[in-house]
């Protein structure tokens, strides 16, 4: 008698049993589609804000690139002595100046993209170095010129580092 009245119980309890557990993962599926409907929202709104901000970076990357060209770092930079020394430092001081003026632009950009602009600027002062080094070079014209002989033979290093921005800004798009 007792069996009859459990099976009986189990049987009325069942179909709310049932309907309360689908109820269950219908209302937790439903918040969790909410809560990621609600994150997508704020992103897309954060990253409509800091769109203009992150291709603002983008830019003066690519303005610090150019800046520190060698061709354009030449013009630009005039020695203020005829000692190669002290302008190989001057060009060197000019192009850690312009970084600083840029540090915190590696927020925005890639870290692939910082990296590949920071190994520009080093390859530029490699390059400068290296030109200051030669027994041939013995002022500061001089340099000057070995600097850009060297450039009419191979490509600046920005020019690389500018084609890597290039294209990871028209990858934004």
């Amino acid at each position: 008698m007792n069996i009859d009245k459990i099976i009986e119980l189990l049987f009325n309890i069942a179909p709310a049993v049932i309907v309360g557990t689908i109820a269950y993962y219908f209302f937790r599926e439903h918040v969790e589609n909410e809560n990621k409907r609600r994150h997508f929202l704020l992103q897309k709104d954060l990253q409509k804000e800091s769109f203009p901000i992150r291709l603002q970076a983008y830019e003066r990357i690519s303005l610090f690139l150019e800046r520190i060209s060698p061709s354009k770092l030449l013009t630009r930079v005039n020695p203020t002595s005829s000692n190669k020394t002290d302008y190989e430092s001057l060009l060197i001081a000019t192009i850690e100046q312009e970084l600083e003026h840029n540090i915190s632009q590696q927020i925005y950009v890639s870290d692939q993209c910082w990296s590949i602009t920071l190994a520009a600027k080093n390859a530029t002062i490699q390059l400068i170095r290296k030109a200051a080094i030669k027994e041939t070079t013995d002022s500061a014209n001089k340099l000057r010129e070995v600097i850009l002989t060297h450039l009419m033979e191979n490509p600046a290093p920005s020019n690389a580092a500018l084609a890597f921005v290039k294209q990871e800004v028209s990858e934004m798009w």
